[in-house]
């Protein structure tokens, strides 16, 4: 477990904790809309740098820390796998993230029960980005398509199928080569 040594509370995604205090049940609710960091996604698709994310969160005080709760939503934009045309899907996923007191996680780090994706308070400030980040970007798709049905690109020169679903090309099957010239010669001798 690493514990941040400071956090910026000017930050959209450092929640200050302090008005709960330590005591169970005492709830918060935020609601902001922030601007989505960099590189929230994958190669294929991801929130844009900049556009909006809405918050709606639920910050309740319990005996090992802070525990929040809600939803998360923006709007992804991305690539087609099969046409490379544009993507853009809406995300709306749910958050729920346990931040522990301090000497909490020393307490289970000395009963050895050390784990890594234990996210610790720090001066009553919880830094909400790497919780996002890791409900946020598995729940965009792996593949993600235009359509459902998107038919891709011709694998011959590459045309998009949707625009021409009647498309397609002369080809002739390499072993049958050889008797198309016997086609051709075969004509030719009835004509005379």
């Amino acid at each position: 477990m690493q514990r941040p040594v400071h956090l910026d509370p000017r930050s959209p995604f450092v929640l200050d904790t302090h008005e709960l205090g330590r005591r169970p049940g005492s709830t918060r609710t935020v609601r902001r809309t922030v601007e989505a960091p960099q590189d929230l996604g994958t190669d294929v698709i991801g929130i844009p740098t900049g556009t909006d994310l809405e918050l709606d969160l639920r910050l309740e005080a319990v005996m090992e820390g802070v525990l929040v709760t809600g939803s998360v939503r923006g709007r992804a934009v991305g690539e087609c796998v099969r046409c490379l045309g544009e993507v853009v899907e809406d995300v709306d996923v749910s958050l729920t993230e346990l931040y522990v007191y301090p000497e909490r996680a020393a307490v289970a780090v000395e009963d050895g029960d050390e784990d890594e994706d234990v996210r610790e308070l720090v001066d009553d400030l919880i830094d909400l980005e790497p919780a996002l980040r890791d409900t946020l970007v598995p729940a965009l798709p792996f593949q993600p398509l235009c359509r459902p049905d998107c038919p891709g690109l011709c694998s011959i020169c590459g045309a998009p199928l949707a625009d021409d679903p009647d498309h397609s090309h002369e080809t002739l099957d390499p072993r049958w080569s050889a008797l198309s010239g016997l086609v051709g010669s075969n004509d030719e001798t009835k004509e005379s």
